[in-house]
């Protein structure tokens, strides 16, 4: 249970019963993770519009590899609730439980490719220790695989976005959902 007065869909009146017939509507269902933020329902807006931009924008970052990079950002929070979300949609592309259970236990053990191992360590690291040092440890060995300044900008937009989100879940008790599958995207 939150730890804050959550409004769900049959109490829902007015300006958020809006939003969430629309969320409805859109996904199939409201998340938990939006449900919190029933007391401020703009909030819920704009949290999916910069959750839509950032994760399903046009980027030089494939979409399996922003859902990683939740994936990533959420353990090193500790943050179940983004992780299992999160690693259910990078398992829509890699289809393979035992390497999903591996990025969630020790990714660093994980066979990824060069430029999705330094994407994790960058998730990580910027999350751990925010400001250290990113542009030699980081930055740089990302243009030397490739990566593009936007590749780099969207990635450090994802690990923001879910440190943000993280610390909503986490500091407000927002609970998984008994069926986490089955959003609509």
């Amino acid at each position: 249970m939150a730890y804050i007065e959550v409004i769900q869909e049959e109490r829902a009146e007015g300006r958020l019963k809006e939003i969430y017939d629309e969320l409805i509507s859109k996904r199939g269902k409201i998340a938990e993770v939006h449900k919190i933020q029933s007391l401020n329902p703009e909030t819920i807006v704009n949290h999916m519009d910069l959750y839509m931009t950032i994760m399903f924008g046009q980027s030089p970052l494939k979409r399996v590899q922003r859902e990683m990079i939740a994936v990533i950002v959420s353990k090193a929070n500790s943050c179940e609730y983004c992780q299992v979300h999160h690693a259910e949609a990078v398992n829509h592309y890699w289809k393979d439980d035992e390497k999903i259970k591996q990025l969630r236990t020790d990714y660093t053990s994980l066979d990824l490719a060069s430029i999705d191992k330094l994407l994790c360590d960058y998730a990580w690291e910027l999350t751990k220790n925010p400001g250290n040092e990113t542009e030699l440890s980081y930055i740089k060995p990302l243009k030397e695989e490739g990566l593009t300044d936007r590749a780099i900008l969207d990635a450090t937009l994802v690990i923001a976005y879910f440190n943000f989100v993280n610390r909503i879940v986490l500091s407000l008790g927002v609970r998984l959902e008994e069926n986490v599958g089955g959003y609509n995207y």
